[in-house]
């Protein structure tokens, strides 16, 4: 008996075509109301961890939350995001936002900082490299994982949530 490899990516494609063609999305449900300020559970979740800026924040700077130090990162200007990986881009920048507040180790925030700010990069590229992406965003959700299903000792529930969306966004824009 012999593959047909075609056949299989053929059919693989009109699956696709189907599954872009309805969507499907997942509520968040939480079993404790007492959640950090910034939640909204009703359906879907949105989670900000600081402010929100509405508008333009041209040359704005801001430190939240953030313990006497601050830490700066070059900004290259505004980049423009490759057609259809806009929402990615949306999930990789509340995803790289939220790091900080998940009590991840050091060395791991590190890492994830870097997966998240590799995959921005790629996303900003004329034809971006979905290998890459994929391989970053990997990463990434394997950093969280610990943190969403409660492994990680002394993770608040806020922090699992956060992780948990996240996961969930990042995982469906790819």
């Amino acid at each position: 008996m012999t593959i047909n490899k075609q056949g299989i990516a053929r059919m693989a494609r009109e699956i696709q075509k189907e599954f872009d063609k309805h969507p499907i999305t997942v509520a968040i449900n939480v079993d404790e109301p007492d959640l950090p300020t910034g939640f909204a559970v009703q359906g879907h979740t949105t989670i900000n961890y600081g402010p929100v800026i509405h508008g333009s924040a041209d040359s704005a700077q801001l430190a939240w939350n953030n313990s006497g130090t601050v830490n700066q990162a070059q900004n290259f200007g505004e980049q423009q995001i490759a057609p259809g990986f806009e929402l990615l881009a949306q999930a990789l920048i509340s995803t790289r936002e939220g790091l900080t507040g998940l009590g991840l180790a050091d060395e791991d925030l590190a890492d994830a900082q870097t997966a998240a700010d590799d995959a921005l990069a790629e996303v900003t590229q004329s034809e971006p490299d979905r290998g890459k992406l994929r391989r970053a965003v990997a990463a990434l959700k394997g950093l969280l994982a610990p943190i969403a299903t409660g492994l990680t000792a002394g993770a608040s529930e806020g922090a699992q949530g956060f992780a948990r969306t996240a996961i969930e966004q990042l995982g469906s824009h790819i």
